[in-house]
């Protein structure tokens, strides 16, 4: 019986060289922005150097594989394989060192970002949080760094602290840019974000102002912030996934990822640095991208932790069986009424947009967890849930849809708190400080983390409290 083969680099699948770096190497990105790069007519010239988050476990699989991996493409009536090699370098993300030395690169025309919402460390008013002690350590490094006298900040081995967030860790490789004279970058946020490039605007160029004065000008004038709506379901891979395709393409892969036949990407912004052609693997570029952006936030994403948190309560634990119960089903209807009421009726298509989102939901090949989903929910709310209500009560409607999403939270969280099960949320210690107030204070408090204003709204909290009362019930 002969080995197993191994993915490694052949004279068939040479590297193409960098020009893209991003900052997040998980699942999505593999099965998104890196998809789209290779389908690029000229994707061939268009290598893409990623780098992780807070492990370095993705990097060290892939680098053993040099960068390869397979997409599985899970149909509800069956997968289709394709062998990607868009990623032609992955590193760990606090080697910041290999960040500022790609990034600092004139052949580097951009940088893509999947950090997920809660690691732009913004405050509720959209500001960067500077309380957040994280962003205060990164602040005191980075101007330890950019001082002119940086070399004393290095240690007896001659290396110099390095930024920790995703946002410092950017800041201190476009300081590293502006160093080379390597011009001008585009930083395009792929993340599930309202505004997503006012998002990283905020955390990259509100870092830089705080650290360096200079600093943030030079972002201000050479950097363009791109926005996006990025749409394609990527659950986390299993052993079964990496024994499936072993079984099928004939080869160990450590690292497959499974996602769904569905992708779609809107872009608006400048690439002063050029871009792939993404257009012709499908993108959409846009001068205007908030509506597209609210669609898919408060359609896809909303009724996605809707079902995440009611769904859990119900007993359910993929997005599948908790679109198969009907009263979710009934749920979702509701708050996609209320989303669709506060989206412009033309030109995003959204009666043919909710069909498919049915469809996809309904794919049980795709075990999307419900646990996954409802991770980090005090940022995701902000952005799914905060902004249809508000625009609901304003009109005089009561926005039961989505206080019915706010209220399966707060009972979500109530449940765990009672359980002393852990919270998986950037915000945890503030939401445990609210759940240990008394019933009625702590829902306050847990709609104060969301927004400030329906926290002092009666109406809202008077209605999201007998909706949680509601699923108290049920349990």
């Amino acid at each position: 019986m002969s080995a197993t083969k191994h993915l490694s680099r052949t004279s068939d699948t040479p590297p193409a060289p960098v020009r893209i770096v991003h900052l997040g190497l998980g699942a999505f990105h593999r099965a998104h922005q890196a998809w789209y790069t290779q389908h690029a007519s000229d994707g061939a010239q268009w290598g893409i150097a990623a780098f992780t988050g807070r492990r370095p476990d993705a990097a060290t699989a892939l680098s053993a594989q040099d960068g390869l991996f397979t997409l599985i493409e899970r149909g509800g009536n069956g997968d289709k394989f394709e062998l990607m090699t868009s990623i032609v370098e992955a590193h760990d993300g606090a080697d910041v060192d290999a960040l500022s030395k790609l990034v600092a690169a004139p052949t580097t025309a951009l940088v893509t970002l999947t950090i997920t919402e809660a690691a732009y460390n913004l405050a509720a008013d959209g500001t960067l949080d500077l309380a957040n002690p994280a962003v205060q350590s990164d602040i005191d490094i980075l101007r330890a760094l950019t001082a002119a006298d940086a070399t004393a900040a290095a240690d007896d081995a001659g290396h110099a602290p390095a930024a920790v967030t995703a946002a410092g860790r950017l800041v201190q490789a476009l300081a590293a840019r502006r160093s080379s004279g390597a011009g001008p970058i585009a930083v395009v946020s792929c993340d599930n974000l309202a505004h997503n490039a006012t998002a990283a605007r905020a955390a990259i160029g509100g870092l830089a102002d705080v650290v360096d004065p200079g600093l943030g000008a030079w972002i201000a004038e050479n950097v363009s912030f791109v926005g996006t709506s990025i749409d394609r379901i990527t659950p986390r891979t299993t052993d079964a996934e990496i024994a499936l395709v072993e079984t099928e393409c004939g080869y160990a892969d450590s690292s497959p990822v499974v996602t769904e036949p569905f992708s779609d990407w809107v872009l608006s912004g400048e690439f002063p640095a050029g871009r792939p052609d993404w257009a012709s693997a499908g993108a959409v570029f846009v001068d205007e991208i908030e509506h597209f952006e609210n669609r898919k936030l408060w359609l896809l994403n909303g009724s996605h932790s809707l079902m995440a948190y009611a769904g859990q309560l119900r007993g359910h634990t993929t997005v599948a069986q908790a679109l198969a119960d009907p009263v979710c089903a009934v749920w979702i209807t509701e708050f996609w009424d209320e989303a669709q009421a506060n989206l412009p009726a033309e030109g995003l298509n959204i009666p043919a947009y909710r069909v498919a989102l049915l469809e996809r939901f309904g794919n049980a090949r795709i075990a999307h967890h419900l646990a996954q989903i409802a991770m980090d929910g005090s940022s995701k709310l902000r952005m799914r849930a905060v902004p249809v209500l508000k625009a609901e009560l304003a009109a005089g409607h009561s926005g039961a849809g989505a206080a019915r999403m706010i209220a399966a939270w707060v009972a979500f969280l109530r449940r765990a708190h009672h359980n002393a099960a852990p919270i998986a949320d950037s915000a945890s210690a503030e939401l445990e400080a609210a759940l240990n107030l008394d019933s009625g204070a702590d829902l306050v408090a847990l709609m104060a983390i969301l927004d400030v204003q329906l926290a002092e709204d009666a109406a809202a909290i008077a209605a999201v409290a007998a909706l949680a009362e509601g699923f108290a019930a049920q349990a």
